[in-house]
């Protein structure tokens, strides 16, 4: 499957940002597999210490994507190896650099959740400080609920600043923090390449 541009959506952020973030373990294996130049299931299993069912979902998940496959040149059917794809090998650098960013800010648990690097994006790729309607439209399908929690993460880890404007009724404004700002050029860099 190849992911593209969809030009309907406000903001211009390739589906393939969302789709990226889509599993929760999908950019820790991407950035693996470049490390490494392609590894086994298991050795994704224990250098993630993820489950095996979320590393076998997110590798079924990239695959789909069209950004990692089987390695055909490695014959053991009951222990098979991963590599990156042509297209896959583009993201790499970009995901190895997210993965040692996210790794030395120790964001841990909330970079990698469905929406939050994201929702960051969206904050980011606006001219003025975004709001909450604004990073809503930009994501598409999330809802208020799960927005709301995903700001709230955001903000408590330092990624993004809120303010609210002295008007009636109050209005909340979201820029980038502090901690949000090494990641910026990282997510432009994923965002803009046009798979």
């Amino acid at each position: 499957m190849n992911e593209s541009t969809d030009p309907s959506d406000p903001l211009g952020s390739p589906r393939h940002l969302l789709a990226l973030f889509g599993r929760r373990w999908a950019v820790p294996i991407l950035a693996e597999l470049a490390r490494n130049k392609g590894s086994k299931f298991v050795t994704l299993h224990n250098r993630l210490e993820a489950s095996p069912t979320a590393v076998r979902q997110s590798l079924d998940h990239l695959i789909e994507l069209g950004w990692a496959m089987r390695n055909p040149c490695y014959g053991h059917p009951l222990r098979p190896e991963y590599i990156l794809t042509a297209q896959g090998l583009r993201l790499a650098p970009a995901c190895l650099t997210l993965d040692d960013a996210i790794a030395r800010l120790r964001l841990g648990e909330v970079a990698f959740r469905r929406w939050s690097l994201p929702a960051l994006h969206v904050i980011a790729s606006t001219d003025a400080p975004a709001r909450f309607s604004g990073v809503s439209s930009g994501l598409g399908r999330i809802t208020d609920r799960s927005l709301a929690m995903t700001l709230k993460d955001l903000q408590a880890h330092e990624l993004i600043d809120r303010r609210v404007r002295d008007t009636y009724p109050p209005t909340p404004d979201y820029l980038v923090g502090p901690r949000g700002e090494p990641l910026v050029p990282v997510l432009t860099e994923l965002a803009s390449a046009g798979l």
